[in-house]
C-alpha cells in the first residue's frame, strides 16, 4: 500500500493559524474576554436599574464579588497589554509578522467581547442617551441640559454633565435621537444601540489605516498595531462607548481618500467627521496643500488652481456640515457646548499643568485658588494653540508628506494645549500617525502612555491623578510595559529562575531567543 501526498492547498483559516504572532492574538482575545467578564462587577453599571437583581447578579457589584470581578478585569487588561507588546516586538524587525488580513480579524476578535461589556472608564454613553432623549421630547440639547428630563438616563450619567449642553455635531446628535426613538428610556438597550452606531467607526478604521500607511510607505501592520490593537483604544472606545470611535473611522477614511486622489469624496467624508465632532476640522486646512501637491505632480500650479482648491475645500466641507445642520434643525448651538470641557481638570494638558505648578509654587507665600489660575493659563494656552496651528499649517505646505506631518502635529498640539484631555482623545493623533514609520522609542512612549491611561483612569469612572502612591505604581508599570517593547525580560526574571534552578548563570538574549539541541 503506497502513501499519497496531499497536495490540497491549506485553507485560509489554517494559514492564519500558522502565521507568526497568531498565538498573541489568541492571548489578547482571552484578555478581552476577562475585561468583559470583569466589567460586570466594576464597570459603570446603570443606576436605579433592577436588571442585575432580576438576573441574580447583584452580588458581583459589591464586597467580595466586586473584588473578584475587579481582579478578573485587571488580569484581562494586563493580558491584553502583554499580547499587544509581544505583537509590537515583531514590527520593524526582520522577524515575520501577521498579515494585514489576519491582524484585522484579530482586532475584530479583541473588540467583540468588549462590545457586550458593561460601560467602563466613563459614563459618557449615558450622557449621549440623555441628550438624544432630550431632543426626542422636544427640547434643544444645544440649549438645555439632560436635567430637564428626569428619569433612568439622567440617573445613570455623570451628574457633572446633567446641566450642560451637547458639544457634539449635528450628525451625532441626530443619531442619538434615532437611538432613543427606538429604545425609549431603556438604559441597557440604549447602551448597546449606541455601540451599534459607533462600531462602524472601527470597521472604517480597519479599511482606511492600512491604505493610509501603504500610501506613505509605512507598515500597515504597524498602523493597525498602533491605533487599533492598542488596548487603551479598544477598551476606552469600544467598552467605554465613546463618540471618538465613530469620528476616528470617518476622519481617517476621509484623509485616506484625499491622499489617494479622491479629493471631493474625501472632503465629503471629512465634512461628515466634523458633523460628528468638530475636532476633525483640524485636518481639513491641510487638504489644501495635499490637493495642490497632487496637481504639482502633473503640471505647474497656476493661481486659478490655488483659488479653485481653496474654494472646493471650504465649499464642500461647509456644504456637508450645513446639510447636516439643516436636517437636524438646531442651528449652530453646539458651539456653546464646547466650553463645558473646562469642567474637566487633569494635568495632562500643558495649560492645566501650568496652573497646578503656579499654585504649588505660590503655596508657601500665598493661597491661590486653582480655578482663577486655570482661567489665565488656559486662556494663554488657547492663544498659543491658535498661533501654533496657523504656523503648522503654513510651514507644512511643501508637499503631500509634509502636509500629512503637519496634520499629525496639529492634532497633537490640540491634545497638549487645549483646556483638558482624556484618554480617548489620543485617537485623533494615533489614527493619522500611522502614515509614518515611527522609531521604536516613539512606539515605546505610546505603549507607556497608553498603559498609564488604563491605570490612572479606573473602570468605575474614578480617577487616580492626584493619589501619589497609585500614580507612582501606574508610572512603574507603564515604564515596564514601554521597556518591554524594546527588551525581552527587562526584569531579568529568566536569569533569576535559572539561578533558582541551579542552572548556568549566563546572560540571555534580549532581542531574540536562542535554542540549543542535543
Amino acid at each position: 500500500m503506497t502513501a499519497t501526498r496531499d497536495d490540497t492547498p491549506p485553507s485560509r483559516r489554517n494559514r492564519a493559524v500558522r502565521e507568526p504572532g497568531f498565538a498573541d492574538l489568541v492571548v489578547g482575545f482571552v484578555g478581552s474576554v476577562f475585561v468583559c467578564v470583569g466589567s460586570f462587577g466594576v464597570g459603570d453599571i446603570a443606576r436605579n436599574s433592577t436588571v442585575a437583581q432580576d438576573l441574580g447578579l447583584s452580588a458581583i457589584a459589591y464586597g467580595h464579588g466586586k473584588t473578584l470581578f475587579g481582579s478578573i478585569f485587571w488580569l484581562g487588561v494586563a493580558t491584553m497589554v502583554i499580547a499587544w507588546v509581544r505583537l509590537g516586538r515583531r514590527l520593524g524587525t526582520d522577524r515575520p509578522a501577521l498579515s494585514v488580513r489576519t491582524f484585522g480579524w484579530g482586532i475584530v476578535g479583541w473588540a467583540a467581547p468588549l462590545a457586550v461589556a458593561v460601560p467602563v472608564y466613563s459614563r459618557d454613553v449615558y450622557a449621549y442617551l440623555g441628550q438624544g432623549a432630550l431632543f426626542r421630547e422636544g427640547f434643544d440639547p444645544y440649549a438645555d441640559g439632560p436635567a430637564h428630563l428626569p428619569g433612568p438616563l439622567l440617573d445613570s450619567m455623570a451628574q457633572v454633565w446633567a446641566t450642560t449642553t451637547a458639544p457634539y455635531g449635528p450628525l451625532f446628535v441626530g443619531l442619538t435621537r434615532l437611538v432613543t426613538d427606538i429604545t425609549g428610556d431603556h438604559v441597557i438597550l440604549g447602551v448597546y444601540s449606541i455601540r451599534l452606531i459607533l462600531l462602524p467607526g472601527l470597521l472604517l478604521s480597519l479599511w482606511a489605516i492600512p491604505r493610509l500607511a501603504r500610501h506613505f510607505g509605512a507598515s500597515p501592520q504597524t498602523g493597525l498595531w498602533l491605533a487599533l490593537a492598542n488596548p487603551m483604544v479598544l477598551i476606552h472606545l469600544v467598552a467605554g462607548s465613546h463618540v471618538e470611535l465613530l469620528m476616528m473611522g470617518v476622519l481617517v477614511s476621509g484623509v485616506a481618500l484625499v491622499v489617494t486622489g479622491r479629493h471631493v469624496h474625501g472632503l465629503v467624508v471629512l465634512g461628515l467627521a466634523v458633523s460628528i465632532k468638530v475636532t476633525a476640522g483640524i485636518a481639513i486646512p491641510f487638504v489644501v496643500w495635499i490637493w495642490l501637491s497632487h496637481i504639482r505632480a502633473r503640471r505647474r500650479v497656476e493661481p486659478v488652481d490655488v483659488a479653485r482648491v481653496f474654494a472646493s475645500v471650504i465649499g464642500i466641507t461647509v456644504a456637508v456640515f450645513a446639510v447636516c445642520t439643516a436636517v437636524l434643525g438646531l442651528g449652530l448651538g453646539w458651539l456653546t457646548g464646547l466650553g463645558w470641557a473646562d469642567r474637566i481638570i487633569n494635568w495632562f494638558t500643558l495649560p492645566t499643568l501650568a496652573g497646578h505648578i503656579v499654585t504649588l509654587v505660590a503655596a508657601p507665600f500665598t493661597a491661590l485658588n486653582l480655578q482663577p489660575v486655570l482661567g489665565v493659563t488656559r486662556a494663554v494656552g488657547m492663544v498659543v494653540l491658535a498661533i501654533v496651528l496657523v504656523g503648522l499649517w503654513w510651514s507644512h505646505r511643501r508637499d503631500e508628506r509634509s502636509a500629512m506631518a503637519g496634520m499629525v502635529w496639529a492634532m497633537l498640539a490640540v491634545l497638549l494645549l487645549e483646556p483638558s484631555t482624556l484618554p480617548w482623545y489620543y485617537t485623533w493623533v494615533l489614527c493619522l500617525a500611522v502614515a509614518f514609520t515611527l522609531p521604536r522609542w516613539v512606539r515605546a512612549i505610546v505603549v507607556g502612555v497608553s498603559t498609564f491611561m488604563l491605570i490612572v483612569f479606573q473602570p468605575d469612572d474614578s480617577i487616580l491623578f492626584y493619589k501619589l502612591p497609585e500614580v507612582l505604581l501606574a508610572t512603574a508599570l507603564s515604564l515596564l510595559a514601554a521597556i518591554s517593547l524594546t527588551r525581552r525580560d527587562p526584569l531579568r526574571l529568566r536569569r533569576a529562575l535559572d539561578w533558582f534552578r541551579g542552572g548556568p548563570d549566563t546572560p540571555h538574549e534580549t532581542d531574540r531567543s536562542t535554542t540549543s539541541g542535543a
